[in-house]
């Protein structure tokens, strides 16, 4: 299974509340018209500069939403719009090398291998792309949040109703299907779908489960979280991306409700800890680093879980998922500002400042450029100076 390779994806989620789907419906909780008042965000001090970057670029895409994160294959970047325009971008430079139009307003973000695109529409449609041209486009049973995974000359889309589903990449057919226990809710946000080696490694519910990617059948299975709750809301611990993935150690959030990491030769629990935050997971072969509900940055040791560190100096500023690069942790903000930090202690190392606007997903390292793509369509490029 030659070119099986990891695809980094990334959200921003609502802290406020979650939206959740039935099945095909989306619907919303009564509990987030009547959300008390955003605390107010913490204050922040002048701006550290201990590391040195330049702006490498900036790009103007158009307006996006909080579910089309950018995808990054090397040093390629493919990022879309709100209305459906899909661009493969040369990180290191900028340049556009194509554009091209998927025909309707997007539901996800883009996932790609470098060469081939694919996108989901708002109408439940799977559109492939490759050198700027469509190469083919097919109706889903069920609504999408989490963007197509291409790896390995075939396309893997996960679901709304807990199927994951797998396309030839070059002709469109489909391979085979996988379907988990139904559930009354899902969680309306990207959710994890990687590959890690000859296994298709997805989220269904609480658990990550290890699938052939030529068949679909079942290898393993792990929980990181369990249903609780008195309540069909209460029960949610859906598992949000991103991932980190270390060599065979995988490290996911459930939804508000646990951290956890799973040796992925086997589908071994290592170990798991209660959490609140609603969006993914980064991390290096020491340590994890994480993003709770309230701003505060969690770093935990990652063979154990037992915490490292903890900082509260971004809170209620609603934070991204969490980039490691080296020795920092970068995360985005809904102001639109880049915060680099420490990984010993998460103390402040630079600020970035983009359209201030929300950041979309997890900032994203291709090739040696730092990039982050906003809501308002503006990307931003930095590199070490």
């Amino acid at each position: 299974m030659n070119g099986f390779l990891v695809n980094p994806i990334f959200r921003i989620a609502c802290s406020s509340c979650a939206r959740l789907v039935t099945f095909l419906m989306v619907v919303g909780l009564a509990a987030c018209s009547s959300a008390p008042p955003r605390p107010k965000p913490a204050e922040l001090p002048p701006v550290a500069a201990l590391l040195a970057t330049e702006q490498a670029w900036t790009l103007q895409l158009g307006e996006s939403t909080a579910l089309l994160q950018p995808a990054v294959a090397g040093s390629l970047v493919a990022m879309v719009n709100r209305s459906g325009s899909v661009s493969l971008v040369d990180a290191s430079t900028g340049r556009r090398l194509w554009q091209a139009e998927a025909g309707a307003p997007l539901a996800t973000g883009p996932g790609t291998d470098g060469r081939t695109v694919a996108v989901i529409t708002q109408a439940n449609d799977l559109v492939v792309m490759r050198d700027g041209a469509q190469a083919w486009r097919v109706r889903l049973p069920a609504r999408s949040f989490t963007p197509p995974l291409v790896a390995g000359e075939r396309v893997f889309v996960l679901t709304g109703d807990r199927s994951v589903v797998a396309f030839d990449a070059a002709a469109g057919g489909r391979l085979w299907g996988q379907r988990a226990r139904a559930e009354a809710l899902v969680l309306g946000q990207a959710g994890a779908l990687l590959p890690v080696g000859d296994t298709l490694v997805a989220g269904l519910s609480g658990r990550l489960v290890g699938l052939d990617p030529l068949s679909g059948s079942l290898r393993w299975e792990a929980p990181v979280a369990i249903a609780r709750g008195a309540n069909e809301v209460e029960r949610l611990v859906d598992l949000v991306a991103p991932v980190s993935r270390v060599d065979d150690s995988l490290c996911a959030r459930a939804y508000s409700a646990a951290v956890g990491c799973v040796e992925s030769t086997r589908g071994r629990v290592l170990w798991t800890r209660p959490a609140q935050g609603v969006t993914g997971l980064a991390g290096d072969a020491q340590r994890l680093f994480g993003t709770e509900s309230n701003g505060r940055i969690l770093a935990w040791d990652r063979a154990s879980g037992n915490p490292v560190w903890q900082s509260e100096r971004l809170l209620h500023r609603r934070l991204s998922a969490p980039l490691t690069v080296g020795r920092v942790v970068v995360v985005g903000d809904d102001s639109g500002l880049v915060h680099v930090l420490s990984r010993e202690d998460g103390s402040e190392m630079t600020r970035l400042s983009t359209d201030g606007s929300a950041v979309i997903g997890a900032p994203v390292l291709a090739g040696d450029v730092l990039l982050v793509q906003t809501i308002r369509g503006g990307v931003y490029a930095w590199r070490p100076r």
